[in-house]
């Protein structure tokens, strides 16, 4: 995992409200949505700049099989190959004819000015 140091792209922080880990620079956590800072205006930062990547998927349990369990792991890789990070997302039970849908997306803002791009 890349550490950075404050005020440097990519560093991160708690968020207070739900204790995720999200970028320092964030001004909306993306994993509650509360609003973190109050200078800016109503609705800047609050949607990404743009989101590279989107895929949703949903299944049915078949309504004649018995309960079905599941578990969702996010895994993040860098160029080389190498595991960067690994998180389970989330883990539920299906019964026979119930449906989930999951939905990943990545959301990118540019780094403020003030940050360096940091490479490990």
């Amino acid at each position: 995992m890349t550490a950075a140091y404050p005020g440097t792209a990519g560093a991160t922080r708690t968020c207070p409200h739900c204790r995720e880990t999200i970028l320092e620079s964030a001004a909306v956590c993306p994993a509650c949505r509360h609003k973190l800072r109050f200078s800016e205006p109503t609705g800047a930062i609050a949607a990404p700049a743009s989101v590279p990547l989107r895929v949703e998927g949903s299944f049915r349990n078949p309504i004649d099989s018995g309960a079905w369990e599941y578990s969702m792991v996010l895994t993040i890789r860098n160029e080389h190959g190498e595991e960067v990070a690994r998180k389970l997302v989330g883990v539920g039970a299906m019964q026979p004819d119930e449906q989930r849908t999951f939905t990943l997306s990545v959301e990118m803002n540019p780094a403020s000015a003030s940050g360096k791009r940091t490479r490990h």
